[in-house]
């Protein structure tokens, strides 16, 4: 075999190095680079566990319970794949202009998705439903660091997709809608880690470490604060920002205190049944599934 054909051989695999020359591309390379911010996190906070002897077989058990959430979520990849296509492709045949995919409506879709992103985030939070059948998995995890990014409910993608629909509706592309999405969803990758302590002025504008621990808090200064995916201005503007102070508590108010994943995904949205079945009146239910977690229903 020559040496031209080796090269040629090889080429396809190591193709993921080689940053790709569209704009929708490049943005989907940023969100892989940064995703990968486990592979090299993750190894420095288990060494620190073990340096201060605090790496225990729970604490394994803990970071197996949150990996664990992807097995559905990778086995529902092409149903959601398929879904959002579809989606995407219906609210980009309703919008009444098309901007064209340059730097500019690129930044302007980066900047959009991070606002509705917040609004999104702090509907997951605000609205019990919401809370309990989705993103309460991703926040019942006592333990914080790369893992606990992984910790996502697999109905997310069913869900999540129809707040972006907004942007396309606006006459972005629905692919570069896609693309700043998934930079996004990468970028967050990094900040789920104690290894990486306050950052300064940085803290002010863009979520961080420091910043993503506040929002995994359970004592009640954290509660609902800093929602923001890329940038803490929505935080600074809508109130609700706080700065990491007390050391941090992780987890539910009302922690699950199990690494079963069936229970890692469902227990909270259990106790919203439960709940829900003790109401008699209409209204009541009502009130339960759409005020905070925090609001005591009764009849």
């Amino acid at each position: 075999m020559s040496d031209r054909s080796l090269n040629d051989s090889a080429k396809p695999m190591f193709d993921f190095l080689t940053p790709p020359t569209t704009i929708t591309g490049m943005l989907e390379y940023a969100a892989m680079w940064l995703g990968a911010a486990l592979i090299i996190l993750l190894p420095i906070e288990v060494w620190r566990q073990y340096r201060a002897k605090t790496l225990t077989r729970q604490s394994w058990l803990e970071m197996f319970a949150n990996a664990s959430t992807l097995v559905p979520t990778i086995l529902v990849t092409g149903a959601v794949t398929g879904f959002v296509i579809w989606l995407f492709a219906s609210a980009s045949a309703l919008a009444l202009w098309h901007l064209p995919v340059n730097i500019w409506t690129a930044v302007a879709a980066i900047i959009l998705v991070d606002l509705v992103y917040y609004w999104d985030h702090r509907i997951g939070h605000r609205i019990r439903l919401m809370w309990a059948f989705s993103h309460s998995v991703h926040h019942s995890s006592p333990v914080f660091n790369q893992t606990t990014g992984l910790r996502i409910s697999f109905v997310d993608g069913f869900i999540s997709p129809w707040y972006y629909t907004s942007i396309i509706l606006m006459g972005f592309d629905p692919l570069l809608v896609a693309a700043a999405f998934g930079f996004n969803l990468g970028y967050q990758q990094w900040i789920h880690t104690e290894t990486i302590g306050r950052l300064g002025r940085f803290d002010w504008w863009f979520n961080s470490p420091s910043n993503h621990r506040v929002h995994h808090g359970s004592q009640q200064q954290y509660l609902d604060k800093n929602y923001g995916g890329v940038l803490m201005i929505w935080d600074h503007m809508f109130g609700t920002y706080e700065a990491e102070g007390e050391k941090v508590i992780y987890g539910l108010t009302e922690p699950i205190n199990s690494v079963n994943p069936w229970k890692v995904h469902f227990e909270e949205f259990r106790r919203l049944i439960v709940k829900f079945k003790t109401l008699k009146t209409g209204r009541a239910k009502l009130r339960l599934l759409l005020t905070g977690p925090e609001v005591i229903v009764a009849d």
